[in-house]
């Protein structure tokens, strides 16, 4: 604990947004970082509490306080306070293979957890922690942690996002021969084709990939695993081809809604709209579909999440004349209860920075019918609804839209081609059966984790499976491991 009194002594400061007329004009990060004074002033208000529940639990389940990834914040706090940066980094990194990306896009349930948040003042930990990774960058401190002997084992890893990326950065530091299989041109997954470039540019990204393939991560670019595209492998080519095989695919089917209209154009799945800005942004080729693009267009999000707040900021920048956001759950208290929720993740009404740059926002809306002319979306016919989701007579309203983007959220990983000619169980919501104890799943050899294990959920979460996973294979390939938990 650098300076006991800290947290007496100083406010919480956090990063500034630029202002929203210049943040629109293009697709850049727009977070204003903190001067060094400033990070060391605020990682010198941790209290070093007697139980850190920034830390996290070390579960992998769902409802748990503090970080998932379980990084020692009390710790890098007291280093960047005591200007050791160079040990901050190391000890950063010790949990977390990607927080660069964690600071720039988790929404920091470690701050939730801060004891300085009873009184809403939490540590600005997310702030440090990108702090952290972004000198160890500009210092040049992030080196290839290149395997001093090699295993001769070959696993493979289907899906580059997080949790795949993750896992293979491990299992090649820890000598085995990692070859990640990759349906799309570059790696990243949703934080390369879903996460906007103005909330993480994807220099982030290929910087570290290069770090990968120097520690010796083949990455095999448009092969798909399973399907019928022409460039897909056979999933069972893989089996015979590498000792083990992780499934980190994610979680992509889309949840629909199937109501009078829908097929009318105009209307489209978040996860369409998304990556074709970001493959405008990286001048990466749309392929053979059809721009959507919300510029002149009067536009409509369904869905309150953060995808659904991805689609606002975009549409924006694209220049749509309005947006307006529909969530079917009411609208969440102003404050939370400390006393109920604290130190776990509270319900309470929060703006997002694309929110904030214009958007209206409806709350306790269903839509129960799309209606336009000619085939075209023109408005959504909605209703209010009560606390049990059911409509409340004469609460009807309409919408007018030109785009209607949905953004309610994935149901499972996709199962035709790859999980269904594997055979691989299925869990009762669809995803992928493996315990959370060594990954392993029904086949013998395959391992999953992630979205396409846990279902949809967070990047933090993905990278903490991801590793966790590396470490069961390393176990199950060499009878022990020395792989971090």
């Amino acid at each position: 604990m650098g300076k006991i009194t800290g947290f007496l002594e100083i406010e919480r400061h956090d990063r500034k947004y630029a202002p929203v007329a210049e943040r629109l004009k293009g697709y850049s990060e727009f977070v204003i970082p903190l001067n060094e004074k400033d990070v060391r002033d605020q990682a010198a208000r941790c209290m070093n509490c007697g139980i850190p529940y920034c830390h996290g639990t070390g579960s992998v389940q769902p409802g748990t306080p503090g970080c998932p990834v379980n990084n020692q914040i009390p710790d890098w706090n007291d280093l960047v306070y005591n200007g050791n940066w160079e040990e901050a980094s190391r000890n950063l990194h010790s949990t977390n293979n990607f927080p660069e990306i964690t600071g720039r896009i988790c929404p920091a349930p470690c701050e939730a957890s801060c004891t300085l948040n009873i009184d809403d003042n939490p540590v600005t930990i997310k702030t440090i922690e990108c702090a952290i990774v972004d000198k160890a960058w500009d210092n040049g401190w992030l080196k290839p942690e290149i395997a001093a002997v090699k295993t001769g084992k070959s696993v493979a890893v289907v899906g580059a996002g997080p949790a795949g990326m993750a896992c293979a950065q491990q299992l090649a530091r820890a000598g085995h021969d990692v070859h990640v299989y990759e349906k799309f041109a570059k790696a990243g997954g949703l934080m390369r084709y879903g996460i906007p470039d103005f909330k993480m540019e994807k220099h982030v990204i290929d910087r570290r990939v290069e770090q990968m393939q120097a520690e010796g991560v083949t990455f095999h670019y448009g092969r798909a695993v399973g399907g019928t595209s022409p460039n897909a492998i056979d999933p069972q080519e893989l089996l015979a081809k590498h000792d083990a095989v992780a499934l980190t695919g994610g979680a992509e089917a889309a949840r629909d809604l199937p109501i009078p209209g829908r097929d009318l154009k105009g209307i489209h799945f978040a996860m369409d709209f998304l990556p074709q800005q970001n493959r405008r942004v990286s001048s990466e080729p749309l392929g053979a579909v059809s721009d959507i693009l919300a510029g002149g267009k009067h536009v409509v999000v369904i869905g309150g999440g953060d995808t659904g707040s991805d689609c606002i900021g975009t549409s924006f920048r694209q220049g749509a004349l309005s947006v307006t956001q529909l969530e079917i759950m009411p609208a969440p208290p102003e404050h939370e209860n400390k006393g109920l929720s604290w130190p776990y993740w509270p319900l309470k009404m929060r703006t997002s920075s694309s929110q904030a740059e214009g958007a209206k926002r409806e709350f306790a809306v269903l839509t129960q019918t799309f209606s336009g002319s000619d085939g075209k979306v023109e408005q959504l016919n909605c209703v209010q609804v009560d606390d049990k989701f059911k409509p409340i007579p004469g609460t009807e309203f309409v919408l007018k839209a030109d785009l209607v983007l949905l953004a309610m959220g994935f149901v499972h990983p996709v199962h035709e081609g790859l999980l269904k000619t594997l055979g691989v169980d299925l869990d009762p919501r669809g995803n992928v059966r493996a315990a959370t104890t060594d990954f392993a799943t029904s086949l013998p050899k395959v391992f999953s984790a992630g979205d396409m294990r846990r279902g949809q959920s967070l990047v933090v979460w993905a990278i903490r499976e991801g590793r966790l996973c590396a470490r069961a294979i390393d176990q199950q390939l060499m009878g022990s491991t020395t792989l971090p938990k």
